[in-house]
């Protein structure tokens, strides 16, 4: 597709994080896969390590897979214990780590943010392009504020009304990233069925519908609506959202929605596949300008 950076490749990760500002969720991943480099290339286990810095095999774990910050005086003592003796490697380290130990701004959603769902937003901050596919519903990124309301409803019936206000104003707050000097490109595949479900009645439908076209009309949003007869057979069921970074060292993320979680992945022998069905979704569908003509008639249905 024009504009968007294919995926039938993996992207080989750099050895070292790129320099400048970056979401604290992006940079504890790159981080976490040097401390753990680091420490195979030292001939150092993970229990040696704990005991260095007095904390458990399982801190070591999630700190070298990015589950859970790294401190700093953690950080000077594992350099330490692995060998790194040049300063100016050190200092930089240590600076990178005290920037990943910082608040992203999500933070203040912290009381409707659940704990398996903030990976994801710390990570499309660091995203050069995202790429999803959605069974059920328009997309966050893309839903308007009555549309998500009504979504947010749908799964939180009898929860205070101001916590669905939270939950929506996080929501809307996310789909700013789309609107930066350097928002990531989105490209979006949305099952038939979202378009047939009247998610909040026909009003609301309609203005989310309108919508959405006016935003593939942004040079870095694509949208392909993928038919019932495409979804029978390739469908992957839940919820995909694959992220690519342009920021050195870090691998492609599959993130994989359930229920009440959900599950991410960056080893490339799974993310390989999650990559293949997005590609093979692709590949069937309309193209993005007949996938307007669908939404155009959607639109019309609930005119």
């Amino acid at each position: 597709m024009p504009g968007m950076e294919p995926l039938q490749s993996s992207r080989k990760p750099a050895p070292a994080p790129a320099a400048g500002p970056s979401s604290p969720t992006a940079l504890r991943l790159v981080l976490g896969a040097q401390l753990r480099r680091m420490r195979s290339e030292a001939g150092i286990t993970p229990d040696d390590a704990a005991a260095r810095i007095r904390c458990s095999t399982a801190k070591i774990s999630r700190m070298e897979t990015g589950h859970s910050p790294c401190k700093e005086r953690d950080a000077v003592d594992l350099l330490a214990l692995y060998g790194v003796t040049d300063p100016d490697r050190a200092t930089e380290f240590v600076e990178l780590v005290r920037v990943a130990g910082q608040r992203g701004w999500w933070r203040s959603y912290a009381d409707v943010l659940p704990d398996w769902f903030e990976p994801l937003v710390g990570l499309e901050e660091a995203a050069a392009s995202i790429r999803t596919y959605e069974g059920h519903y328009i997309p966050g990124l893309l839903q308007t504020a009555d549309y998500a309301y009504a979504v947010v409803r749908s799964g939180h019936a009898i929860e205070p009304e101001e916590t669905t206000r939270r939950r929506v104003e996080l929501r809307l707050k996310r789909q700013e990233l789309l609107h930066r000097r350097d928002a990531p490109k989105l490209w979006v595949l949305l099952d038939e069925a979202v378009l047939m479900r009247p998610t909040g009645g026909a009003r609301v439908m309609r203005e989310q519908l309108a919508h959405l076209l006016e935003m593939t009309e942004l040079p870095n949003v694509i949208v392909q609506v993928a038919p019932f007869e495409v979804t029978a057979h390739t469908s992957p069921g839940n919820g995909i959202t694959y992220l690519r970074f342009a920021m050195s060292g870090l691998p492609d993320v599959a993130y994989i929605e359930h229920l009440t979680n959900a599950t991410s992945v960056n080893k490339p022998e799974s993310t390989d596949e999650y990559r293949w069905i997005l590609d093979s979704l692709s590949a069937q569908s309309p193209s993005p300008v007949e996938s307007r003509h669908l939404l155009g008639q959607a639109l019309r249905r609930y005119t």
